[in-house]
């Protein structure tokens, strides 16, 4: 299993991501959890991001993650690449919430709108049923930033 990083590069223990959440939660903060993929070459590299923004005092914010590793030919589709980005984020989400129930998590999925004619557009009401089902608010392009910036910086 890949180790959680914080945005420079120092490695964190995950259990030290929950106490930060406790606190940042206390503080009225958001946590944004997103996941990108990126296939190079013979791998496929998924990165998932916990973002830390909006705590009261707070200025800027701050971010983890972690990189997963795949043999690119596990998935032949972008259907079965995306989704498990969705899953990734999904399930991160059900455990931090289950670790600190009371944190304020919204997830970022990377894909379009079902009305746009993009790759992942005819995914959206899927994908989106997904995480709304598990319980969780969400957002998708252009406004999934935890996925689509800072999990898309970590995935190439």
């Amino acid at each position: 299993m890949s180790e959680w990083q914080s945005g420079s590069g120092a490695r964190v223990s995950y259990g030290d991501i929950i106490e930060l959440a406790k606190n940042h939660s206390s503080k009225k903060g958001t946590i944004f959890i997103g996941t990108d993929s990126h296939v190079e070459k013979k791998e496929c590299i998924f990165s998932t991001v916990i973002c830390f923004h909006g705590a009261e005092d707070q200025i800027g914010g701050c971010y983890f993650y972690k990189k997963t590793r795949f043999k690119a030919f596990k998935f032949p589709t972008i259907l079965e690449r995306i989704t498990l980005e969705v899953e990734k984020s999904v399930q991160l989400s059900l455990d931090l919430h289950s670790k600190c129930p009371e944190a304020d998590i919204e997830i970022h999925l990377d894909i379009s709108d079902s009305h746009k004619n993009n790759g992942t557009s005819k995914f959206a009401e899927m994908l989106t049923g997904y995480a709304r089902g598990a319980g969780f608010n969400y957002k998708i392009k252009p406004d999934a930033y935890a996925a689509t910036s800072v999990a898309d910086k970590h995935s190439k």
